[in-house]
């Protein structure tokens, strides 16, 4: 039965209608994954000596006292990046297939995700290298056990999260309380997690603690995934009670304030868009880490430029990838009306320079840190809407991952808005700025650097028109890639 679902999950990905796109990011997503493997070879092997060389002579007490964070860490990561894997579970329910084996293979599925098994490639040379300095056998097991065990109970918490709403923004909630409350030297939350962590090696039959845990959060999950196993609990369409809106105020865009209209009352209407708006509102303090000198590493100049970007661009990016999928499950019907792709393009775009316009006022706190770090803001900004805005639009012709808005399916739903494909495609927007930008510092000063990022920005706003006939001439060559693609359901 587990080869039978292999092998259906195979056919889905070589069948898909965008197999060329996704197996070129299986191929960048690889590469990344080799690369994460050796930076966790690297630190597995070398941070004892590092540690016991820089900073104390005991390095697994350091180690234990920073695992809380590794773990925050840890729940983060896989909460934006690793796909919840429910198999497409509607045609299943009508064959005569037990229910328990379909969700013992998606909860399963998790188990073996890379997001897991990376940590071994820490954990283990880690261990190794605690042997060869002298460590005793028995308590180093019982660490190492009790690591990768917490590993899974991660994986599993990253199950509820992901399902429920409430459980989000709680974890949320915690991990924003206890980071300022270190910061501010308030309440050390490592001085109670550490001894946990040194338990698990000074009393190593403790490891079955959170073996325990994590497979109580394996039944858990397991329980709820059957309880939801039906077309009419987590596959059910979700009714609302329609609302008049007529937004009166937006028909000075023309005939473009149509799709203006549907964008906004799509966003009010569906968790999934009312999670842009939250993501890009988060975005707004991202630039708190490089503006602040919290962080060392960040203090330099170019990260500036980089958190600009960033800062004014959180609807760009969280939104702006998932055009047009966001109204994949009308798509069909909009194809087949009398209306100008470059209007349908030009509307995504107003709303997106609307959004980044407003971030921009509202980031103008950034002043209190000086100029610089403003004017990064502003200069990131002019860059968004010249040239992102441009090159999210291009990039959505090619990411045909149909959007289903109208679906109650919690645990058998992928709500999140940031996956492995947007964050591939949002790399290049990032570092082309700051390439700009290094330019121009490197040539004259910081000055330059920030007016070349705003010139390149002004010049795509320049040629815009020309610009959006491209991008219209591509979505027109893959207008039934697409159609096909949004008629799969996975």
């Amino acid at each position: 039965m587990i080869k039978h679902f292999i092998n259906l999950e195979w056919k889905a990905f070589t069948r898909s209608a965008s197999f060329k796109v996704n197996l070129a990011l299986k191929i960048l997503m690889i590469i990344g994954a080799f690369f994460m493997i050796l930076y966790a070879l690297g630190l597995g092997i070398g941070a004892y000596y590092i540690i016991e060389e820089m900073v104390d002579p005991e390095p697994l007490k350091i180690i234990n006292k920073f695992l809380i964070f590794y773990f925050i860490f840890d729940l983060v990561l896989k909460y934006f990046l690793q796909k919840m894997p429910i198999v497409n579970i509607k045609p299943l329910l009508y064959l005569p297939l037990k229910k328990n084996q379909v969700v013992s293979f998606g909860i399963n599925k998790t188990m073996v995700s890379f997001f897991n098994i990376w940590h071994a490639f820490f954990f283990i040379p880690f261990s190794i290298v605690l042997l060869i300095e002298g460590h005793s056998l028995l308590n180093v097991v019982g660490w190492h056990i009790a690591m990768l065990a917490l590993v899974y109970c991660n994986n599993f918490i990253n199950i509820f999260v992901n399902s429920k709403d409430g459980i989000f923004f709680t974890v949320i909630g915690i991990i924003v309380a206890l980071v300022a409350l270190l910061y501010f030297d308030i309440f050390d939350v490592t001085q109670f997690t550490a001894p946990i962590f040194s338990a698990f090696y000074n009393q190593p039959y403790l490891a079955i603690i959170p073996i325990i845990v994590a497979f109580v959060l394996y039944k858990m999950a397991f329980k709820y995934f059957r309880d939801n196993f039906y077309l009419d609990a987590g596959l059910a369409k979700k009714v609302d009670i329609a609302e008049t809106d007529n937004m009166i105020w937006l028909d000075r865009f023309g005939s473009v304030s149509t799709f203006l209209k549907n964008d906004i009352k799509l966003i009010k209407r569906n968790k999934r868009s009312k999670m842009t708006i939250f993501m890009s509102f988060l975005f707004i303090f991202y630039g708190l880490l490089f503006f602040t000198g919290s962080i060392e590493a960040y203090d330099g100049p170019f990260w500036r430029i980089f958190a600009g970007i960033f800062v004014s661009g959180g609807f760009l990016f969280s939104f702006g990838q998932f055009v047009p999928s966001w109204d994949s499950a009308y798509y069909p019907l909009l194809m087949s009306q009398n209306i100008r792709y470059k209007e349908y393009l030009e509307s995504k775009w107003y709303l997106m320079v609307i959004a980044t316009i407003f971030t921009t006022i509202i980031a103008s706190f950034y002043l209190y840190f000086g100029w610089q770090a403003y004017a990064a803001v502003v200069v990131g900004a002019i860059y968004n809407i010249g040239v992102n805005s441009h090159m999210v639009l291009w990039g959505g012709a090619y990411i045909k991952t149909p959007i289903d808005l109208t679906s109650a399916k919690k645990a058998f739903g992928d709500k999140k808005s940031f996956n492995v494909k947007t964050l591939l495609l949002t790399i290049p927007k990032l570092l082309l700025p700051m390439v700009i930008y290094a330019i121009g510092h490197f040539v004259y000063s910081e000055v330059l650097g920030f007016a070349l990022v705003a010139v390149t920005g002004l010049a795509g706003l320049l040629f815009k028109n020309k610009v959006f006939g491209i991008i219209e001439k591509i979505y027109k060559s893959e207008k039934y890639k697409t159609l096909v693609a949004y008629k799969q359901n996975n």
